[in-house]
């Protein structure tokens, strides 16, 4: 290193080359002058390449010393060598992590997605790393929570908050941070968050900028994007989020910077408004932004063209709709419709609805219904669909007044969860229940009135008369008036023992209810209660494997998805009970149910009375058979081999229908 005829030397030359190495100068200079700091890179070809890594002013003077950071290029650091063969992975780029690669519609509930990070393999990087997150973000409506609403935070094993974790007051960003000694750090930013505009919020870390040392492993604990289990979500929308774990990105301006500011204008053009003028509107500047190295608006524009109608599920789901809510999560489960495969934000939506549906189970009404399987195919299940003016119900009608306990049994279930075609009537129920407890002293109207009488579900709530008819169903051998009393004694009476024991007398008795509140007590019982088909056990048990255990269960995301739990809403049953109309089923069929996937298809087939279009009768076979064979455990006969050949065969059928045609039309 010359420059003219001063020295410069090197207090500590390094002896081999390392990303962000420290150095320190002793120069001098005798006039004013510059310092020049150049690598020389040596080829075996023989070649010879000169790199200029720093240069400043010089002063005439004392000699000084000068500490800088010796940062040279990726390509020379990570150069394959006999320790590491291929360092094409490592080149020119940011070790980023995409936690969310699509729009999550919140409901402003505490419903997110939970993601979790691994340790590099490399013990170099694991050195390395940072803290640096970019997220786009559209606020609906006001943070009006006493508290904060939930942005993006991570949980640490101990359940508390840990760097970094970002929330929203009514108007402003609320940062926080944790450091030594469990101590924490917060603060407000000026910015205040804009409503029903798109927000490209970027955060780093710089510990320098703090009083006190920041903790901070990505690899501990979960991150969640909006609500979670201590907090509620913002009510909005959240785009793509992008985690940087090994560098902060640089601050300058590109090709692509220009491409990603005109992505913005864009998306702030339709946050303000979806009209088909705004969208002809933005789109050719989408398509300017993709030729300037922006794919998200590549990807938005294809979007627009094919797929509107994934934007309408957005609004209705970020409106709380139980069927958007069901489609959205089956889309992302699948990766259907241009969106990415992911069961995080799959889980994200079916919880909502999951939790939805244990709350509408608790309170009926008319305008649900039991989600039962009924394929057009099958002739009995739908002769066994009624109605209180049809001949079974009559028939059972007469048999309950001639004293048939049974029939007094089935006529009440079916009054009161709205089965096989027949409105829910609460207080017609309820009626059935006593007849059937009083006149024929059956066990399971006793249980059922019970239950009515406790809940005041269609009659006066009466909780000493409901423990009489409690009693008296379990002393006939009914196993879930046994678990409804120990629910009692837990509730009601807080004697916990009593509760525990009558509820594993029940557990042993193959009881769902009663295995879901072992849960409470034991971890394993949510799994069995699941198992036997107890939609708030499978919630539970879906919320336990999304976040995981730290030491006792690992999070199963593939397995955490509540969509058998969620497809037992009684407002998908409402749909499905609209009969043959193809545009209710095929409502539920988008929602991801695959029966209802399977009657459209076959109604598509038959197309009664030729009102559909030859071309969309094609596609719609085409499309909803196969959603249904690749659904697990739908349309199918038995677990081998053959287990999808009706499908198949239906399949087979559509391709030789339209084979005919078109050797028909080349005939002609």
């Amino acid at each position: 290193m010359l420059c003219a005829e001063n020295r410069v030397s090197l207090l500590n030359p390094p002896e081999e080359a390392v990303p962000d190495q420290h150095l320190k100068v002793l120069y001098s200079c005798e006039q004013p002058a510059w310092v020049h700091l150049h690598c020389i890179v040596s080829f075996d070809s023989g070649s010879v390449l000169t790199i200029e890594l720093r240069n400043w002013s010089c002063e005439p003077g004392h000699p000084r010393i000068r500490s800088l950071t010796l940062v040279l290029p990726d390509w020379l650091v990570y150069r394959p060598d006999g320790t590491v063969r291929f360092s094409q992975w490592v080149l020119v780029c940011l070790l980023t992590v995409t936690l969310l690669s699509s729009i999550f519609a919140s409901t402003g509930e505490h419903f997110g997605i939970t993601k979790t990070l691994q340790p590099f393999n490399n013990e170099l990087l694991e050195h390395l790393r940072l803290c640096a997150f970019s997220l786009w973000l559209l606020v609906t409506e006001p943070c009006n929570q006493p508290s904060l609403c939930g942005v993006l935070h991570r949980i640490d094993r101990q359940g508390s908050y840990v760097t970094p974790a970002l929330f929203l007051t009514p108007s402003q960003l609320h940062v926080q941070v944790s450091g030594e000694a469990q101590l924490s750090s917060a603060f407000l930013c000026s910015f205040r968050v804009p409503m029903r505009e798109w927000c490209h919020i970027t955060v780093e870390l710089h510990g320098t900028m703090f009083s006190h040392n920041l903790v901070m492993d990505d690899t501990e604990g979960y991150f969640v994007i909006g609500g979670g289990k201590f907090i509620r979500s913002v009510v909005g929308f959240f785009g793509p989020v992008v985690f940087y774990r090994n560098r902060i990105p640089e601050h300058r301006v590109s090709v692509k910077a220009v491409g990603r500011a005109l992505f913005r204008l864009s998306l702030q053009k339709l946050g303000v408004s979806l009209s088909p003028s705004s969208v002809r509107t933005v789109l050719p500047w989408l398509q300017q932004a993709g030729c300037l190295h922006e794919p998200t608006a590549l990807h938005l524009s294809a979007a627009l063209y094919s797929a509107g109608s994934w934007l309408l599920s957005l609004l209705s789901a970020q409106g709380d709709h139980r069927l958007s809510l069901l489609r959205l999560g089956f889309l992302h489960l699948h990766g259907l419709s241009g969106l990415p495969t992911d069961p995080d934000l799959a889980y994200a939506y079916y919880a909502n609805i999951g939790q939805q549906t244990v709350t509408d189970r608790l309170c009926p009404s008319a305008q649900q219904a039991t989600v039962e399987v009924v394929h057009l195919t099958d002739e009995e299940t739908l002769e066994q669909q009624t109605s209180e003016d049809h001949h079974i119900f009559q028939w059972l009608k007469f048999l309950a007044q001639k004293g048939e306990a049974q029939a007094e049994q089935m006529m009440g279930q079916m009054l009161f969860w709205g089965q096989q075609g027949v409105a829910s009537d609460l207080h017609k129920a309820a009626r059935h229940y006593q007849r059937g407890a009083e006149l024929h002293e059956d066990p399971v109207s006793m249980y059922d009135y019970g239950i009515v009488l406790l809940q005041g579900q269609g009659v006066e709530k009466d909780i000493p008369k409901a423990l009489v008819y409690l009693k008296k169903a379990m002393d006939r051998g009914s196993v879930p008036a046994l678990s409804a009393l120990g629910w009692y004694y837990e509730r009601y009476e807080k004697n916990y023992v009593k509760a525990v024991e009558l509820w594993e007398r029940a557990d042993l008795l193959e009881s769902p209810d009663a295995a879901m509140n072992l849960g409470a007590m034991y971890l394993q019982y949510f799994l069995k209660s699941a198992n036997r088909g107890h939609i708030k056990a499978a919630n539970q048990v879906a919320e336990i494997w999304t976040t995981g255990l730290p030491g006792y269960v690992d999070r199963k995301p593939l397995d955490a998805l509540s969509k058998w739990a969620a497809e037992h809403n009684g407002y998908l049953g409402s749909v499905l009970r609209r009969g043959l109309d193809l545009l209710f089923y095929l409502m539920a069929a988008e929602s991801g149910f695959a029966d209802a996937q399977f009657n459209v298809a076959y109604l598509c087939e038959q197309n009664t009375g030729q009102f559909l279009h030859p071309a969309f009768t094609s596609s719609c076979m085409w499309k909803y058979y196969n959603l249904t064979i690749h659904q697990n455990s739908t349309c199918r006969d038995s677990d081998d081999a053959d287990s999808f050949l009706p499908c198949s065969l239906t399949l087979l059928g559509v391709y030789l229908q339209e084979l005919h045609e078109d050797y028909s039309a080349s005939i002609k």
